[in-house]
C-alpha cells in the first residue's frame, strides 16, 4: 500500500523492510505490520471511512493523554485515511483463552485471571476516558439513545425473528420494544461513561505480562457502563459459565467503585440484566443477517449458544415486558433450537462443513448447501457497482458479461440529506438499508442465483464470472450490494473476487482462500 509506505517514510525516514498484511476482522479497514529490519515494528491502517478514522484518532489522542492502555498513534496522513500506531504484538485475549472456549467454557485459573484483569481495567477507560472527552467526535453518533436502541431491536426483528417463521403481533412487539428502550436509556448521569460498544475478547491485546490493552474503540460513544459488561460477559461464543459471569460481574463492580459513585450491587445487577437482554437480541440480529442472509457458517454456528444465553436469561429474570417475554420463550422452544449443535468436523477432502448440525441449514429454505472446487480453475469472480447514468461495466474478459442486478427498486437513502455524501460502505447508510429491510430481501434472491452459478462454474472449470449492481448514482444501494456479494462469494467458495465500486473509484481484491 503505497500511501502507507509514504507515511512510514515521512515518519521514520526510510522504507519499511517488510510490510505484512494482517488478517481482517469484521470491518473494511486493512491492517499491515511494518518492520524496520532491526526488530522494530508498527501497525499501519488503511480505513474506508474518514469519519470513522477521525473518531479513532481523536479518541486515541484523548486516551493517550489520560494514560490509558491503548495503542499510541505515531503518525497520520493529512486526510486521516491512513495512520501508524504502536504494535501491541500478536496475542489477543481471544487467543489466550482459546483453550477454555474450546473446552466448552472450562477455563483454567490462568485464563480466569486474564479475564479478571480485563474486566477490572474496563472502568478505567469507561470512567477516566470519559472525563474531558469531546463526544462530538464519536462516529456514527455521539451517544447511546432511544433511536439507536430501537434500531437494534428492529434489526433483531427483521434479520432474525422474521427469518425463523415464528408468528408474532407487530404492534404488541413494537410496544414492548418502546418500553425496553425507555428503560435502557433512563439511567442517571453517574452511570454515563465512555461506552466502548464492541467490548469483546478480540478487541483486547495482552502484553508479555498479561496486561490488557484496548483496541478498535472507534465505535464508542457516551452511554451507560452496563452495556460493555453485558457485551463482554454474555458473548455467545465465549461460553462463560453462569458462576464465572457472576464472579466477573462482582469483580467489575468492585473495580467500578474505585472510579465513580455506584448503586447497590443488587440494583446494579438488576439493571445489568436489562442490558444483557438487549445485547442478546442485538447479537441475534447480527447473527441472523450474517448467517441467514449472507450464509456465513461461523455466524450460524454462533446462534445456538446465543439462544441458550437467552433461555437462561429468561429463566433467571422476571422482565416487565409480558408480550416480549412470551414471544422470546416461544422462540427458544422452536424445534431448530431444541438441541445443542455438534462442533464442525473436517471433511476428508479438506472442506469444513456442519453436515450433522441442525443449525447449518438456512431457516428460510431448510437447505444447507456446500460446493466443492474440483481444481480446474482458478475461477476469478468480478463484482461491480455502477450508475446506470454512466452505463453498465464492460467485461474485459471478452465473455460478454454476466449478471446485472438493478437495485433501483429498493429504498434509496440518497434521497435524504444526511446520506447524500456517504456511500454504501458507511455505517449510517448500512444501518438505513438494513433497518429498512428491502435490500436484504433483494440480496436473498441474488445469493441463491450467485451460489448456484459459482458452484457450477467451479465444477466446469471456468475461469471468469461477473456480477454487476446498478442504481441511480452508483453510490449507496449498488455499493452496499456489491460489497456484500463479493464478501459472501469469497467467504463461501474461497475464490478470488475482484471488487470495483466504479463511481467511487474504489478497487479491492479479496484473495483466494486455501481449503475454503
Amino acid at each position: 500500500m503505497q500511501q502507507l509506505k509514504e507515511l512510514y517514510i515521512k515518519w521514520c525516514g526510510h522504507e519499511p523492510q517488510l510490510m505484512e498484511r494482517l488478517p481482517g476482522a469484521g470491518s473494511n479497514r486493512e491492517y499491515f505490520r511494518m518492520t524496520d529490519g532491526e526488530g522494530g515494528s508498527v501497525i499501519g491502517c488503511k480505513g474506508t471511512s474518514k469519519e470513522e478514522n477521525h473518531a479513532f484518532l481523536s479518541l486515541a489522542k484523548h486516551f493517550a493523554k489520560r494514560k490509558l492502555p491503548v495503542p499510541h498513534v505515531l503518525a497520520a496522513s493529512d486526510d486521516e485515511m491512513y495512520y501508524l500506531q504502536e504494535d501491541l504484538g500478536n496475542m489477543s485475549l481471544f487467543d489466550a483463552i482459546k483453550g477454555g472456549r474450546d473446552a466448552g467454557g472450562r477455563y483454567t485459573v490462568k485464563e480466569r485471571e486474564l479475564l479478571k484483569r480485563t474486566i477490572c481495567e474496563l472502568p478505567n477507560i469507561q470512567i477516566r476516558g470519559a472525563r474531558g472527552l469531546d463526544f462530538s467526535v464519536c462516529y456514527p453518533q455521539p451517544q447511546f439513545d432511544n433511536e439507536g436502541v430501537l434500531f437494534d431491536l428492529n434489526y433483531f426483528k427483521y434479520c432474525f425473528l422474521k427469518a425463523t417463521g415464528l408468528d408474532f403481533h407487530e404492534l404488541k412487539l413494537e410496544a414492548s420494544f418502546r418500553m425496553l428502550a425507555k428503560d435502557l436509556t433512563a439511567v442517571p448521569d453517574t452511570a454515563q461513561a465512555f461506552l466502548y460498544r464492541d467490548f469483546q475478547a478480540r478487541n483486547v491485546m495482552l502484553d508479555s505480562q498479561g496486561n490488557p490493552f484496548f483496541i478498535d474503540f472507534q465505535g464508542g460513544r457516551r452511554g451507560p457502563y452496563y452495556y460493555d459488561v453485558a457485551s463482554f460477559l454474555w458473548q455467545a461464543s465465549a461460553r462463560y459459565s453462569n458462576s464465572l459471569r457472576k464472579e466477573m460481574t462482582k469483580e467489575y463492580y468492585e473495580s467500578l467503585k474505585q472510579y465513580t459513585e455506584v448503586p447497590s450491587f443488587k440494583d446494579f445487577n438488576t439493571r445489568l440484566q436489562l442490558f444483557v437482554l438487549f445485547r442478546t437480541l442485538q447479537v441475534l440480529g447480527a447473527y441472523g443477517f450474517r448467517g441467514y442472509f449472507e450464509r456465513k457458517a461461523h455466524f450460524i454456528q454462533s446462534i445456538p449458544p446465543a439462544i441458550q444465553n437467552l433461555r437462561e436469561l429468561l429463566d433467571a429474570n422476571d422482565f416487565p415486558y409480558p408480550y416480549l417475554v412470551d414471544l422470546l420463550h416461544r422462540l427458544t422452544e422452536l424445534p431448530q433450537y431444541s438441541v445443542q449443535p455438534q462442533e464442525p468436523t473436517p471433511r476428508k477432502d479438506g472442506y469444513k462443513t456442519t453436515d450433522r448440525n441442525p443449525y447449518a441449514a438456512n431457516p428460510i429454505d431448510g437447505k444447507a448447501t456446500f460446493s466443492k472446487y474440483d481444481g480446474k480453475g482458478p475461477l476469478v469472480v468480478k463484482v461491480f457497482s455502477f450508475s446506470y447514468h454512466k452505463g453498465i461495466p464492460e467485461d474485459e474478459s471478452g465473455n460478454g458479461g454476466g449478471y446485472v442486478f438493478d437495485c433501483r427498486s429498493t429504498h434509496n437513502p440518497g434521497r435524504y440529506e444526511p446520506y447524500k455524501k456517504l456511500t454504501g460502505l458507511d455505517e449510517p447508510v448500512i444501518r438505513f438499508l438494513e433497518d429498512d429491510g428491502e435490500i436484504l430481501t433483494f440480496l436473498e434472491s441474488v445469493y441463491k442465483l450467485a451460489d448456484a452459478h459459482v458452484a457450477r462454474y467451479l465444477q466446469r472449470g471456468f475461469t471468469s464470472l461477473m456480477f454487476s449492481f446498478g442504481c441511480t448514482g452508483g453510490q449507496h444501494r449498488s455499493v452496499y450490494s456489491a460489497q456484500h456479494l463479493a464478501e459472501h462469494i469469497n467467504s463461501k467458495f474461497g475464490v478470488e473476487v475482484r471488487l470495483e465500486h466504479r463511481e467511487q473509484k474504489i478497487k479491492q481484491t479479496l484473495k483466494a482462500i486455501q481449503n475454503a
